[in-house]
């Protein structure tokens, strides 16, 4: 009897850290984040890493481009898929309603897509995202998956407080986009940098996969501005970023950050030429050719670095990664961003 009474009495008295760790342990399972556009690049490689992590995912896709890359988290309880449109305000209203946070991924996402496609590129990039920032309430967060592409052209080192001045359609599109969450509040931006990177939804129009697709497989890259620098993040640490605000939203919302690290600014040239370690091809610098976002600057990370957040894959292991994935005789048809 006196056993029993000093355990009952020691399971009283400690019951509060117990239950204490038990809603730590379920903390995210609590957590409901919509992702829209969650079959794409970023998407399919965030919603594994949620679904792991005990957050209730929904992803809201229309599946454009035919993938099939989420496939693999249907035997999870806690993952949700709705086939649909983020213009479509019937949609987007309900799937909003059940949520706590909104990873906003869903874009028309490159210039050379956005400039074969504007009007599509206007009513997704902007429209869509009025139609969320309206359905959405204040106590709704929403973290907007932006760009560098917003910078435009800039001298010297690029940092969150130099003023936007995008050049391409897609900059202006997501500039006008990121405008409308801020002024409402409860929001964070990521101004990412290129994303790169193997995942199940591959794309190869981002500047490093293409390289490395092309020195493996055409064993020749024709490169202009060749001493344009460029920032780059791979595709885990972009999720893995996604996953770090939504457990510190409070602390990080209202604000903006970039995201990458300042080890991944490199010129074309230096990218090609770390490539060349990897694998055995020819390069031609050439001299004309144009980006239309004129991308050539420096990125401080100083700020999202204060955080706590750190990238975990190189510029070089990404790089392994990419060759060592495309001499498995990837095809590239069926992973262009064009549509």
């Amino acid at each position: 009897m006196k056993l029993e009474y000093t355990i009952g009495g020691l399971a009283e008295k400690y019951k509060f850290i117990y239950n204490a760790v038990k809603k730590m342990s379920n903390n995210n399972t609590q957590i409901k984040v919509l992702i829209t556009g969650g079959a794409g690049f970023v998407g399919s490689t965030l919603v594994p890493l949620l679904l792991q992590k005990g957050f209730d995912v929904t992803v809201v896709d229309n599946l454009m481009y035919h993938q099939d890359s989420l496939l693999g988290n249907a035997l999870a309880k806690n993952f949700h898929f709705i086939l649909g449109d983020t213009r479509d305000e019937a949609v987007m209203k309900s799937a909003i309603n059940n949520a706590d946070a909104i990873v906003h991924l869903a874009a028309i996402v490159g210039e050379p897509a956005c400039r074969m496609h504007p009007d599509l590129a206007k009513s997704v990039n902007l429209e869509a995202s009025k139609l969320i920032n309206k359905l959405r309430s204040k106590d709704q967060a929403i973290i907007f998956a932006s760009t560098g592409s917003n910078y435009g052209k800039v001298d010297g080192i690029c940092t969150e407080e130099t003023p936007l001045n995008p050049l391409s359609l897609y900059g202006e599109t997501k500039t006008a986009a990121e405008k409308q969450f801020l002024e409402k509040g409860n929001c964070i931006a990521y101004r990412f940098a290129t994303g790169f990177g193997i995942s199940p939804r591959l794309r190869l129009d981002l500047l490093p996969n293409d390289f490395a697709h092309r020195a493996v497989h055409e064993k020749f890259i024709a490169v202009y501005e060749k001493d344009f620098r460029r920032t780059f993040i791979h595709v885990r640490d972009m999720a893995k970023a996604f996953l770090f605000v939504l457990e510190r939203i409070n602390e990080m919302k209202d604000n903006i950050y970039n995201v990458g690290h300042e080890s991944m600014n490199l010129s074309k040239e230096a990218l090609i030429n770390k490539i060349k370690e990897k694998t055995d091809f020819h390069a031609h610098f050439a001299p004309v050719g144009h980006d239309p976002d004129q991308r050539d600057y420096e990125v401080s990370y100083e700020k999202i670095n204060k955080t706590g957040f750190s990238i975990d894959i190189s510029i070089d292991d990404g790089i392994d990664e990419l060759v060592r994935a495309f001499k498995m005789k990837l095809a590239s048809v069926p992973y262009s961003n064009l549509i």
